[in-house]
């Protein structure tokens, strides 16, 4: 009876207090407290309040101000604007009736019903009158349709203009493509631009970066506009370029832009060279179907200084066309330090981002005493993707003309290079007749990639020429191509075929080789070695105390027209561990064993007849290495010594023209034979003394020193080593590099009778401030040989851009100076320009003595020129 009196009480006061605030509000709650005299109206256990202008609360706690016509809503509170078409979502929300305003506060979330857009953030004010709201910390808004996002500390949503503002540091992600940073957005929904007078930067999805001082963004156009503008290319990436505009039209889609006060600083490696800064400027620029124009542009690759760069080209307008990657020059001047020297109406090269593309190359300028000056321009051609050909005319002014084709193909396992030459109306000086001269060079490299093997590959060379002289005369042309090509000794041309397999337990190699010698008569012009092979095992790594290895080899070797030798040499190598007693000995024990099976035709060393030999060397090593340090240096003393003993012959080499020194006296196959041992029983001694500076060890000084001993003089040793004698000279080497100014290595050898310098080989080099000049003496006498040279190459610096080179070197033994080379050259990062004097005294048939001025000049990385005056000695 109580609970039902109780219950009636509460629903006349729910019904009263509905009367009095119905104007206002219609609440719909379970449960209330009336407070004080009725001014405050509490709802509790969950509920909702709907208001007379279209806004419908649920919460699980009201409390409502009469007085101040205010509602205070808690917990899990959703708000309804029927009439704005807004639903917010709050912890804690407060609705000032009279103000029309909701504010919110607490992780908060509104919805626009009208196009599903979101916003979230901590504290919301929601002025229903105006239909504006305003978020604060952490906001975010978020319109998934048409795929947008704004986060900001303070964001303005004007419902009524379609207009969002925010206040301080603002990102956008747009379209899921651009990422931007700036401050004091604002965002027009209805034609969806983004608009900000503050410094601002964009990243693509592609890593380039926009930074602006400020910046209007139509986003459904994915249009930029904007003042000073940076752009980076590769951003936080290699290989990174820099676009500067003042102010410019992009559009994003379709990547075509336009803008003025352009200056583009690509990449510092771009041209190989990390000095250089390569870069463009112009007074305005655009860029529509992969095609960039500069307008009245100025190139230059030199590094940047307060000064006018070294050389640049000014032109009317540069063209990049990126399609076919080039670069077009319209009306252009090369410029010296900002003086026009050249003027071109127009011409072309590839970009800078071009491996291979056909089209002309760098024009080259050179100048020869015997064939006079030269221009070449080389013109590539792409052939496929895996082969390539380069053809190169050059015209010289005593009408020849030569040719030269270079073929490339390179594909996973193989690599091939062939270069041809054709020269047409060359006249040698030794016959009137007018000829054309040719050359051939190929390699090839392929790999067989055969299973069982480490590495197995086919190597092929080929080096030919109708003429002796023509790796001299042609020197400099060739010299510009391929240089893995070009013979390393232009007396010397080599055809080779190579098998070579690596295999985890040995490995294996044969060679075929011809050898011409273009200086020798026609009769005996060529060597041919066919075939040859070599053959290399581990037998042991621990074979008593030691270890044990194979090494097989043979070769068939015709030379000099009819001197025939054949042979298969097995080498049995024992190298035994080091022993170290305890007063710090270190001994070893060595023997090698060889079988050589030999026949020969008009040979010296070998029969007519097969023959089987047998023959071994055994040596035993023994060195003491001492240690001593004081406060400034560290002393190395090592005494050294190497018995040897061979019980058979050798083949008798007395002729050969062998060198001895302390770097290979002490070993065991000192003399470098194949077929043959040292005879008979020798005592090496040697000694080896270094002082180093413990504050820094490549200060130092080196002596070393060894001489060989005999029991009786063996005649079949090379005489030239000295060391068939029963005491040989004493070989020596002195390393001084104590100085910072002042550096030598000294090679020499003393005769055994201590009366004689037989060998001086003197190398110094002193430096004193900005001038350094080196030194190179070699003497020959005696059993050792007969030459007597002496170089040197003086240096001075008159800054770190220019300086004066001066070489020479004379040939004492026939009282000859080969030549003179007087150099003053001014270099930097991209320009190198130089006065050259070269007088030589050298003649090989058509090669004459001259003497010729040269100026030359390089603009790093365009082109090269190279004028001679008038030979002089003519």
């Amino acid at each position: 009876m109580t609970n039902k009196i109780f219950l009636r009480l509460v629903f006349l006061i729910i019904i009263a207090f509905n009367v009095n605030a119905m104007e206002e509000f219609n609440f719909n709650i379970t449960e209330v407290e009336i407070l004080e005299n009725g001014n405050i109206f509490k709802g509790i256990k969950k509920g909702t309040v709907t208001s007379n202008d279209g806004i419908i609360l649920t919460a699980n706690e009201f409390i409502y101000n009469k007085a101040l016509n205010k509602l205070n809503a808690k917990g899990n509170v959703k708000i309804e604007d029927k009439i704005n078409k807004y639903v917010l979502f709050t912890d804690n929300a407060i609705y000032l009736k009279d103000e029309s305003i909701i504010i919110t506060q607490g992780k908060s979330k509104a919805i626009d019903l009208n196009d599903d857009m979101i916003i979230e953030g901590s504290e919301f004010t929601y002025n229903k009158s105006l239909n504006t709201i305003n978020a604060k910390e952490k906001v975010i808004i978020e319109d998934k349709i048409r795929n947008y996002k704004l986060l900001s500390e303070d964001i303005t949503y004007l419902r009524n203009q379609e207009k969002i503002f925010t206040k301080g540091k603002t990102q956008a992600l747009i379209n899921s493509k651009y990422d931007l940073v700036s401050k004091d957005v604002v965002f027009f929904k209805n034609n969806m631009q983004l608009i900000s007078n503050h410094d601002t930067r964009i990243i693509d999805s592609n890593k380039q970066l926009y930074n602006l001082s400020k910046f209007v963004f139509s986003i459904d156009k994915e249009e930029l506009k904007g003042e000073k503008i940076l752009i980076t290319t590769n951003y936080n990436l290699p290989k990174s370029d820099k676009y500067f505009f003042s102010s410019g039209i992009f559009n994003l889609k379709e990547k075509k832009y336009i803008a003025k006060n352009t200056k583009i600083e690509l990449h510092k490696n771009i041209f190989d060279d990390p000095e250089n800064d390569p870069r463009l400027l112009g007074v305005s620029s655009s860029h529509k179907n992969d095609i960039t124009i500069i307008n009245k542009g100025i190139f230059t690759s030199c590094k940047k200084s307060d000064n006018c760069p070294p050389w640049s080209i000014k032109a009317e307008k540069i063209t990049h066309n990126k399609t076919k990657k080039q670069l077009i020059y319209d009306n252009a001047f090369l410029r010296l330090y900002d003086v026009p020297v050249f003027y071109l109406p127009k011409f072309f090269h590839p970009d800078p981002s071009v491996k291979r593309q056909s089209g002309f190359l760098q024009p080259r300028f050179n100048s020869s005493n015997i064939l006079g000056s030269s221009f070449t321009i080389p013109y590539f051609k792409v052939l496929s993707e895996a082969d390539d050909l380069t053809i190169t005319p050059t015209i010289f002014d005593k009408n020849i003309q030569m040719v030269q084709n270079e073929y490339r193909k390179v594909t996973k396992n193989s690599n091939l290079i062939v270069n041809f030459a054709h020269t047409n109306n060359y006249k040698s000086s030794l016959s009137n007749k007018k000829k054309s001269i040719n050359h051939l060079f190929t390699k090839f490299d392929l790999d067989l990639n055969l299973e069982n093997y480490l590495s197995s590959n086919l190597f092929l060379s080929i080096e030919r020429t109708n003429n002796d002289n023509y790796l001299k005369v042609f020197d400099t042309q060739l010299e510009h191509e391929d240089n893995s090509l070009k013979p390393d000794n232009n007396d010397i041309l080599v055809n080779s075929f190579k098998l070579a397999l690596d295999h985890e337990e040995y490995d294996f190699t044969v060679n075929s080789l011809i050898y011409e010698d273009l200086k020798a008569n026609s009769s005996d012009k060529y060597q041919y070695i066919i075939p040859q092979y070599v053959f290399n095992k581990t037998l042991s790594e621990n074979f008593l105390n030691g270890s044990l290895y194979l090494s097989s080899s043979g070769a068939n070797d015709l030379k000099n027209t009819n001197d025939l030798k054949s042979n298969i040499i097995n080498d049995f190598t024992y190298s035994g561990f080091d022993i170290l007693t305890n007063s710090g000995l270190k001994n070893n024990f060595n023997i090698r064993v060889k079988n050589l099976n030999s026949i020969g035709k008009d040979n010296s060393n070998y029969k007519s007849s097969p023959q089987i030999e047998l023959m071994s060397i055994a040596e035993i090593t023994s060195s003491l290495p001492m240690m001593k340090e004081d406060e400034k240096y560290k002393n190395f003393l090592t005494p050294k010594f190497s018995l040897r003993f061979n019980p058979g012959d050798m083949k008798n080499y007395a002729s050969s023209e062998k060198k001895m020194d302390v770097s290979n006296i002490f070993n065991l196959n000192r003399i470098g034979l194949e077929d043959s041992f040292e005879a008979g029983r020798s005592l090496t001694v040697g000694i080896d003394y270094k002082v180093e500076n413990l504050e820094n060890i490549n200060k130092y000084f080196d002596l070393k020193l060894a001489t060989v001993f005999r029991d009786k003089e063996e005649n079949f040793i090379p005489k030239s080593t000295t060391i068939n004698k029963k005491n040989s000279n004493i070989y020596g080497q002195i390393l001084n590099n104590f100085s910072e100014n002042f550096n030598l290595n000294y090679n020499f050898s003393v005769a055994d009778d201590l009366k004689s310098l037989q060998y001086n080989n003197i190398g110094a080099e002193l430096k004193i401030n900005n001038f350094i000049t080196s030194f190179n003496y070699i003497k020959e006498s005696g059993d050792i040989g007969s030459s007597n040279l002496i170089g040197n190459t003086t240096e001075y610096r008159f800054n770190d851009q220019n300086f004066v080179t001066f070489s020479t070197r004379r040939n004492r033994e026939i009282n000859l100076t080969e030549y003179y080379d007087l150099v003053y050259e001014y270099k930097n990062d991209c320009l190198i320009a130089g006065v050259k004097y070269k007088k030589s005294y050298y003649e090989d048939n058509d090669i004459k003595p001259s003497e010729n001025l040269l100026f030359t000049i390089s603009f790093v990385p365009l082109t090269n020129y190279e004028y001679a005056a008038d030979d002089l000695v003519n």
